[in-house]
């Protein structure tokens, strides 16, 4: 059975990954990444990536909201014990979308003992 938080949280991934419109093969390649290691199924990744224009996503005026999705898309990533540069890649645009600084991003991967 799919955890419902993960894959509520997979879903903002993916809404935050599309909101400039259009999800490049390295955040698609990124996303199905995350989902195999969240036990997501490839085909309930590939309807969500269909509709992922649909989904609304309101970034969370809290400061404290914004970095718990940041950790948490950071911990999916890390699931597998890498970030790789495509991960990465994808985390930092999430960061951007989210309003953080490059320097707030470093910050935060620096604490987790994440390399930039």
């Amino acid at each position: 059975m799919l955890n419902p938080v993960k894959l509520e949280h997979f879903r903002n991934l993916v809404a935050l990954s599309a909101a400039d419109g259009r999800i490049e093969e390295i955040e698609r390649s990124t996303l199905l990444r995350i989902a195999t290691n969240q036990h997501i199924p490839t085909d309930r990744v590939n309807v969500m990536l269909s509709k992922a224009g649909e989904y609304a996503y309101l970034i969370p005026q809290n400061i404290k909201e914004r970095e718990s999705q940041l950790q948490e898309m950071i911990d999916l990533a890390l699931i597998d014990g890498v970030l790789d540069e495509a991960e990465l890649a994808l985390i930092r645009m999430v960061a951007e979308k989210l309003q953080f600084t490059r320097e707030e991003l470093n910050d935060i991967l620096r604490q987790r003992k994440v390399g930039d």
